[in-house]
């Protein structure tokens, strides 16, 4: 049944249940309001002062400020409006946004993924969803470039430069909003040194950092209305400044006094534009969190309320320039009145914490997607609530965040300076975004040429006007992201480039299947009670750490699993399509596959039953082994959501006039576990290899793992001796292992290997 028409048939009238599905969307906005907005709404607390940082002096006529305004209004609308919530919003991946999410459509689409281990099986989970309609001109010319590994790194490196300076992002805005908020205090105690100014941000910072570990969740709910009340203010403060001071500011508007503040401010005003760009900071976040909320919600929130409060922000601070030059460097203070001064600088001070921690949140959201791809070294991931996903902690992340953005306050000292490093942070996001999403419109949503065209020169002519503005600050503060960014773009690149060679010496290694077969049943050892898991980051074939084990110990279990754990280009995988089960060699032998799946935003469960969930996949496979359509997963199937996909992955089974041949190889028939588990065999006869594995999981199970280390062979060049033999040897060394599914110690036993590659 429709669920509209259950509804309707449960009593609830269409007119109640379209009132229920607003107040959702209203709810689901006002929580965006201190998660995605925070960093763009505290943006009206630097973006003047910075502005006029340079040489740019105002004159009598007040056509500096009102071009100024112009400029923020016009940027805030064309770009966070019009790009961000009326195009790049639609451009999401199962819900999710960011640059990942983007480079996942593409990859998916246009098949320029670089992650190794992908399969044919990936493309029939529920998430990867690609529009099967006819393949236009310019998609047809792009697919030239898929088979170039040169425009695949291409690629990747320019995903990884706006990667890195959102990272840097996450640097920049805890220092800019906590000191731009608490340099208002000056105002009212003139005499307080600039030292104190520094240490007392310095101290909101690390108790900022201190408490990350106990999740955003226990104070959550104080979010959004800190923001609420915080964009009121603003916008009060805004219409009161504009009646009282300039009620003609509005005239500011008009794009003319753009073209007047160029012609007449000339390359000074043209470098100041790295200040108005601060105005937007905080509108790749909205993108960035679109998983956590509804595309619709956050829509509704930015339309209706903080693009409307932040305009007549920006309004009423002009009125008050107009009237009051001298008070430029401290014209958001100066602005507000006296006898709500000190409840706005609370406020002020609380918005800036809640909008650094928002840029917080997200960099260990990025941080754990580029592990999830190999573009970053492992790192302890910890989940900080039980009922929200994705709400996550990162340690060894959040002290290093910690001790940069001390160093930059301490280090610079300057709002001015701060902001200059902010704004080339923010614009080079964005030309990213625009970039990608270009090629989004061409490949995913085969949009005409022109389209794309018209789209890509006027946003990122835009966006490119504001870069060239910000790289001419890059003395005054704008190195610090340059610096910040090639060294995370230089970890992640050797990172990634070390994970793939050691894939390929896997795949150039692996034992051959006809040297397995020709051992025998027994495989030439001993075979013990029990189920061994060897880990391996192959999808086929046996690993060579398998036959490095048994040179030196040539004894093993009785059932014998080779799991392989990877990451796909979805975001998330359903639990019931999460394990793949597939028999290697043959029955006798008794030997399985398992595949974990995840995508690039799944994080492994503490309490993920890997091993009972293991061996129920197992026994499905043995029971329903040859019969494609078999009625015994029937009742499965429809307790696994019924789920629309076939549980069973029979299509590449195929049948060979050579039965030996048909034991050579790896049998293709693949099973989906589903949560139903083993709880509907019960009530039927097991086979016996389906008995003979339950009696070896009674008997215990072990788990292998090859520990690796990957040096550069001797006719190596320089520069790939560095990066194999120093940078990622020393990252390997450093750094966690991959968590394999919550291996217990007592269980585990490593195989060392070195990997000349």
């Amino acid at each position: 049944m429709n669920p509209l028409e259950d509804f309707v048939e449960q009593g609830i009238s269409h007119e109640n249940l379209r009132r229920t599905s607003c107040m959702s969307v209203v709810t689901l906005a006002y929580q965006s309001l201190g998660v995605v907005y925070g960093d763009l709404s505290t943006s009206p607390l630097y973006v003047y002062k910075t502005t006029f940082s340079g040489r740019l002096s105002l004159h009598e006529n007040d056509e500096e400020i009102y071009g100024v305004l112009s400029f923020i209004f016009w940027t805030l609308t064309l770009v966070a409006l019009f790009k961000y919530i009326f195009i790049v919003m639609s451009a999401d991946d199962n819900g999710e946004g960011g640059t990942f999410a983007l480079y996942s459509l593409l990859c998916r689409h246009a098949r320029l993924s670089i992650l190794p281990n992908q399969q044919t099986t990936d493309e029939k989970l529920s998430a990867y969803a690609t529009d099967e309609s006819r393949d236009t001109l310019q998609f047809s010319a792009l697919k030239s470039f898929q088979k170039c590994p040169r425009f695949r790194k291409g690629l990747l490196i320019f995903v990884l430069l706006g990667t890195c300076m959102a990272i840097s992002d996450g640097v920049l805005t805890p220092t800019i909003s906590v000191l731009s908020a608490v340099s208002g205090v000056k105002l009212k105690f003139t005499e307080l040194h600039e030292n104190y100014v520094v240490i007392i941000s310095c101290v909101i910072i690390v108790g900022l950092f201190s408490l990350q570990h106990h999740g955003t969740h226990r104070v959550a709910f104080v979010f959004a209305p800190i923001v609420a009340v915080w964009l009121l203010c603003i916008s009060s403060i805004g219409i009161y400044n504009i009646f009282r001071w300039n009620p003609h500011i509005f005239h500011a508007l008009s794009p003319v006094y753009m073209l007047k503040f160029l012609k007449s401010t000339g390359t000074e005003g043209w470098i100041s534009l790295g200040g108005v760009v601060l105005s937007i900071t905080g509108v790749e976040t909205m993108f960035a969190d679109l998983g956590h909320f509804s595309s619709i919600s956050i829509k509704v929130a930015f339309t209706f309320l903080v693009y409307p409060c932040l305009i007549l922000a920006y309004m009423g601070e002009a009125a008050f320039l107009s009237k009051h030059h001298e008070d430029i460097q401290r014209s958001f203070y100066k602005a507000i009145p006296e006898p709500v001064f000190w409840p706005v600088f609370i406020v002020a001070t609380f918005a800036a914490v809640v909008g650094s921690q928002a840029v917080i949140s997200a960099t260990f959201s990025i941080i754990s997607q580029c592990c999830a791809l190999n573009c970053f070294p492992c790192v302890k991931i910890v989940h900080t609530s039980s009922k929200i996903y994705g709400q996550i902690y990162i340690p060894e992340v959040n002290w290093i965040l910690m001790c940069l953005c001390v160093a930059v306050t301490i280090g610079l000292r300057d709002t001015n300076m701060m902001g200059h490093a902010y704004g080339l942070a923010v614009t080079t996001v964005m030309f990213v975004t625009t970039c990608l999403m270009a090629l989004v419109m061409i490949i995913v949503w085969k949009q005409r040429i022109i389209s794309v065209v018209a789209f890509l020169v006027f946003f990122g002519s835009i966006e490119l006007l504001y870069i060239s503005a910000s790289v001419c600050k890059v003395h005054e503060g704008g190195w610090i992201p340059l610096v910040l960014s090639l060294v995370f773009m230089g970890i992640m690149y050797v990172w990634n480039y070390g994970t793939i060679k050691k894939h390929e010496f896997d795949l150039e290694n692996k034992v051959s299947m006809n040297r397995i077969v020709s051992l025998g049943p027994g495989l030439g050892m001993v075979r013990v009670p029990g189920i061994g898991l060897v880990y391996s980051n192959l999808v086929t074939g046996v690993p060579a750490v398998f036959g490095h084990f048994v040179t030196n110990l040539p004894a093993f279990h009785q059932v014998l699993v080779f799991v392989c754990v990877k990451s796909v280009q979805v975001p998330h995988v359903r639990e019931e399509e999460r394990l793949l089960i597939n028999r290697v060699g043959p029955k006798e032998y008794g030997m399985f596959r398992c595949i974990v799946r995840y995508g690039y935003k799944d994080l492994q469960q503490e309490n993920y039953d890997f091993e009972n969930r293991l061996v129920s996949g197992i026994i499905q496979f043995v029971e329903s082994e040859g019969n494609y359509a078999s009625e015994l997963f029937s009742e499965s199937s429809e307790e696994l959501g019924k789920f629309k996909n076939q549980a069973f992955d029979a299509q590449e089974h195929t049948s060979t006039n050579s039965n030996h041949r048909k034991e050579m190889e790896e049998s293709a028939y693949h099973i989906l576990v589903g949560k139903a588990g083993m709880e509907h065999l019960g009530n039927s006869q097991l086979k016996d290899e389906s008995l003979q594995v339950l009696k070896a999981k009674e008997s215990g199970v072990a788990f292998i793992l090859g520990h690796s280390y990957a040096k550069a062979k001797k006719s190596s060049s320089f520069l790939k001796k560095f990066a194999i033999n120093v940078v990622f040897a020393f990252l390997s060394k450093n750094c966690r292992e991959p968590d394999v599914l919550n291996v217990p110690h007592t269980s585990l036993l490593e195989v060392g290997m070195i990997y000349y590659v």
